[in-house]
């Protein structure tokens, strides 16, 4: 995490309100519920996933076991169970 010195970013009166409540501390700012991503997002790996759940859901559904599943895609029964039971469509 690359810091920033509040002097160079933040209203003089700002940083003089916030030095009441912490001073030479280091402060972490989260960024606003809005803009958090869900996980993998900016990487691909949910995608990923959810295409790989998404063809466990329509094989259980065409008649393959919860045990031909967890041997194909080499998962627990019980993870395979999780995937093709969940309201997800």
């Amino acid at each position: 995490m690359k810091y920033i010195n509040a002097n160079k970013v933040l209203p003089e009166k700002l940083l003089e309100e916030i030095q009441k409540y912490v001073q030479g501390a280091t402060l972490y700012i989260p960024k606003p519920e809005t803009d958090y991503m869900k996980w993998g997002t900016s990487s691909g790996g949910r995608g990923i996933l959810d295409r790989r759940n998404d063809k466990i859901r329509n094989d259980f559904k065409s008649g393959s076991s919860i045990q031909q599943l967890a041997e194909e895609y080499f998962l627990s029964t019980e993870t395979i169970k999780k995937i093709v039971y969940s309201h997800k469509k």
